[in-house]
């Protein structure tokens, strides 16, 4: 039976390009030219990857176990994104984030806002370890008060994802920090600590940025004014009131308490519908619907359109239909064999630090540009230089360390990624609008290559030969 059949050989480097150039080519021509959606660019992109494998005798029924195992490795990230969609569109509704929105205008200096905001996801995403979770609470209301002070959305959105994905990256609660130490054969304690190295110097950076930033840009008077106006609209149009608060702080601490973050924010959502119906007076068949359909309300004030008319699970169809898409594309190119072609040439060239360090984070971002999610980007990171981290006698804390700095931090920048699809479509700015604003991002990249060229914090273990033991059993390996 053609089940049966087995893959002859890995791929070439001539043929792992010639699918990489192809891959961009049906992309560009897709979005720029034909003004295609990008789930079809996608979804033409299988065809191209199983070309390949169809040439080095791979079965189809292999191939398509090789998708559904990469849509698979994924569905977290697609059932959090629906219970995201449903919560907004309630606490939007039940004036659960009109509320945020309204009390931290009332309290907030419009001059140290974006620090405020960068603060304020970084503790909450370190407290539930979730940046999904912190952008679809905090973030949505961190956007709505930064709108109405003037600024810029993409700019106020890279201070949100900036300070989300600090504990995704970092909080213990993570699930893609606990993942990236299991892949590594790290301690999940070790794997923090080495990453403090990196993220405090970052994170102490970006504060100044975003401090500073807020300091000349934003004009005080015309912002106060601005507020001002935005937090009459909201009464107007919503019960405001301290109790709303309430479900932000139970979905919060709940996440803080490590209960799974499905049905918690799906029980957010319910709080949602509950307030809708109990607070703002909407009938409780619709405040149910709206968990589906999302808020919508007419308005003469652009600020409430522009940021309350928005949310339901079906807001989220599109780009669950484009993670899919993604996630099948990662599991094609790992059964066919790209990504093992790809962790042979690295193993070639990567022969330093510094080198090692680039080729790591080259691996995190090929699994998110062409795997779409997070959870590719680790396995590819970690696989494809794991062995050369061994061979040059270079402790695993740094290979765990520079695989997050590869594979979670530069999730959000790839447009068709998991994390860049959810900010996108959760925060209502588009990628590449809000890129050149990630600057923790950017700059825990930079630092983690410094490190690597300067030789700073690469700790050293006894080589590993062909005949000796493998790092995972060395002593310096066994960390707590």
């Amino acid at each position: 039976m053609s089940s049966s059949v087995t893959q002859t050989r890995l791929p070439s480097m001539v043929e792992v390009l010639a699918v990489m150039v192809g891959f961009i080519a049906i992309m560009f021509v897709s979005i720029n030219v034909l003004q295609l959606p990008i789930q079809l660019a996608l979804f033409a992109s299988w065809f191209l990857v199983m070309a390949l494998g169809l040439k080095l005798k791979l079965s189809y029924e292999n191939m398509q176990k090789g998708l559904i195992d990469g849509i698979h490795n994924g569905m977290e990230a697609v059932l959090v994104l629906t219970t995201v969609g449903a919560l907004i569109g309630t606490w939007i509704a039940g004036g659960i984030v009109p509320s945020i929105i309204y009390y931290g205008l009332s309290v907030m200096n419009p001059q140290i806002f974006l620090f405020a905001a960068f603060i304020i996801c970084a503790l909450t995403s370190l407290a539930t370890g979730t940046s999904f979770g912190t952008v679809g609470t905090a973030g949505v209301a961190m956007m709505g008060i930064g709108h109405s002070f003037g600024i810029p959305l993409p700019l106020v959105a890279g201070a949100v994802i900036s300070g989300a994905y600090v504990g995704d990256k970092m909080s213990p609660l993570s699930d893609t920090t606990v993942m990236t130490a299991s892949l590594c054969k790290v301690g999940l304690i070790d794997h923090i600590r080495s990453m403090m190295w990196v993220s405090v110097p970052a994170i102490l950076i970006a504060s100044v940025l975003f401090l500073v930033v807020g300091f000349f840009y934003v004009d005080d008077s015309a912002d106060t004014s601005r507020a001002t106006m935005a937090m009459q609209a909201l009464e107007s149009h919503f019960t405001v009131s301290p109790w709303l608060l309430l479900p932000a702080a139970i979905v919060i601490l709940l996440l803080t308490r490590r209960f799974p973050a499905i049905p918690v924010i799906t029980f957010g959502a319910v709080l949602g519908s509950i307030c809708a119906w109990w607070a703002q007076g909407i009938a409780p068949i619709e405040a149910i619907r709206i968990a589906y359909v999302g808020n919508a309300i007419e308005s003469d004030v652009e600020f409430l359109n522009t940021l309350l008319n928005r949310g339901g699970i079906e807001s989220m169809l599109g780009v669950i239909a484009l993670i899919l898409f993604a996630l099948g594309l990662g599991g094609l190119m790992e059964r066919v064999g790209i990504l093992q072609s790809i962790s042979n040439g690295f193993l070639r060239w990567a022969n330093n630090p510094g080198r090692l360090t680039i080729s790591t984070m080259l691996g995190g971002f090929f699994g998110n540009f062409f795997g779409g999610a997070a959870y590719v980007s680790l396995i590819t990171a970690s696989t494809i230089t794991e062995k050369n981290y061994d061979k040059q006698g270079i402790d695993r804390r740094v290979l765990s360390r520079n695989t997050e700095a590869g594979g979670t931090i530069t999730t959000p920048m790839v447009p068709w990624t998991d994390g860049g699809v959810f900010m996108a479509a959760t925060l209502g700015v588009s990628t590449l609008t809000y890129l050149p604003f990630l600057w923790f991002h950017m700059l825990v990249i930079a630092i983690a290559i410094f490190y690597g060229f300067a030789n700073i914090a690469i700790w050293r273990t006894q080589p590993i030969t062909d005949d000796a033991p493998s790092a995972g059993t060395t002593p310096s390996m066994q960390t707590s």
